[in-house]
């Protein structure tokens, strides 16, 4: 039976809401807590890898048991506890103190779910074992989360977060972030375990939130097709009703105005005063950091918005896109399309959308 809800991922900024003479420790006590669900990742990676591999291990004696159960409810069990529970008391015991176990057992589960997706890959030795880094995001239950509530005099959502008073930022917020926090308060929604990521000083809470999809009056036996083309971003049909979405002009071009003007102050540097520093020279760089991944994001959410209402509009509870395998092949031999033209992440906000709202997506 298919699921009547879906999981949506916000990054949403949040500022420790504390005097500045008490923020030095609340960000010793976050990277204390990254580097540890660094460190215990990489273990238990490790510890699920060699249990996985152990019947491998031919030099064994004929005495020891392969099968990775608890010996008190399998005889050929070769743990004394759950095979869960065998890297979870693992990272317990070495980071007792360091880190809240509800951490490390949201981390746990996670890799181990992961894991058990991957591992006949791992065996067959087409993947390699994952590796973790040192920016890892840190895993962050509900019950983590306390006291939530909207401030009107900060203008904030504010909560308690690992016991740290935080408040949120939108900031010039044109996504649905505020109407996702106002819901969640309302108990419209629901919050899911998230995670914190620390980055260039900043903290951004990566929330998980699962709702009800979309009820509208869908009928199965009508199907939109849709392409994904150069001269029109996204061209669908349906109830013989043809809908050209955006254009070459208006998506391709700019982008390529975007890259010719980033080029032209990347020449430009060079003639620069640098004045105080390397940064005061790179200060017009500095601000269209980023400017082409925002504006690309920006335009192929909306094009991916339009589709699906369309298909709403014409009741269509069927989407076919057509010829997307040709597509990307052709894609991966010519550069210039490879670079501008973002298939693979159109394709993934046309999914989602489709998923909320309750159309069936068939990928040809």
């Amino acid at each position: 039976m298919e699921k009547s809800t879906m999981t949506l991922t916000r990054k949403i900024q949040l500022l420790i809401d504390l005097p500045a003479e008490e923020k030095k420790a609340v960000w010793d006590k976050l990277y204390r807590y990254q580097n540890r669900c660094f460190r215990a990742a990489n273990l238990i990676a490790s510890h699920l890898y060699v249990q996985e591999m152990m019947k491998d291990f031919f030099y064994l004696t004929e005495e020891i048991q392969y099968k990775l159960a608890d010996v008190n409810k399998n005889e050929m069990g070769m743990f004394n506890r759950s095979k869960t529970n065998t890297t979870a008391r693992l990272v317990f015991d070495r980071f007792k103190g360091e880190i809240p176990t509800d951490i490390l057992g949201s981390l746990n589960n996670t890799i181990q779910s992961t894991f058990s997706k991957n591992k006949v890959d791992y065996w067959q030795g087409l993947k390699s074992l994952r590796n973790f880094k040192k920016d890892i995001p840190i895993p962050l239950p509900v019950k983590c989360i306390t006291k939530m509530r909207y401030d009107p005099e900060k203008k904030a959502f504010c909560f308690n977060m690992l016991a740290i008073p935080v408040k949120t930022y939108l900031g010039k917020d044109f996504s649905d972030k505020r109407v996702i926090m106002e819901r969640l308060l309302r108990k419209e929604i629901e919050l899911r375990t998230s995670q914190i990521q620390l980055k260039a000083g900043k903290i951004y809470w990566l929330a998980v939130f699962e709702f009800e999809k979309e009820d509208h009056l869908l009928k199965p036996e009508i199907i939109a097709e849709a392409s994904l083309s150069l001269e029109h971003p996204i061209v669908v049909q349906a109830n013989k009703v043809r809908m050209n979405i955006g254009t070459k002009e208006e998506f391709l071009y700019r982008r390529l105005a975007i890259q010719a003007s980033q080029k032209r102050i990347q020449n430009g540097i060079a003639f620069c005063h640098s004045g105080n520093g390397a940064k005061r020279k790179r200060k017009a760089l500095h601000k269209t950091e980023n400017l082409e991944s925002r504006y690309v994001s920006h335009r192929l959410h909306l094009y991916s918005r339009k589709l699906i209402d369309f298909c709403v509009q014409q009741q269509a509870g069927t989407l076919i896109l057509k010829d997307q395998e040709n597509k990307i092949g052709i894609a991966k031999e010519q550069e210039f399309i490879l670079r501008n033209w973002s298939y693979y992440e159109l394709q993934t906000k046309i999914k989602y959308k489709a998923e909320k709202a309750g159309i069936e997506l068939i990928i040809g």
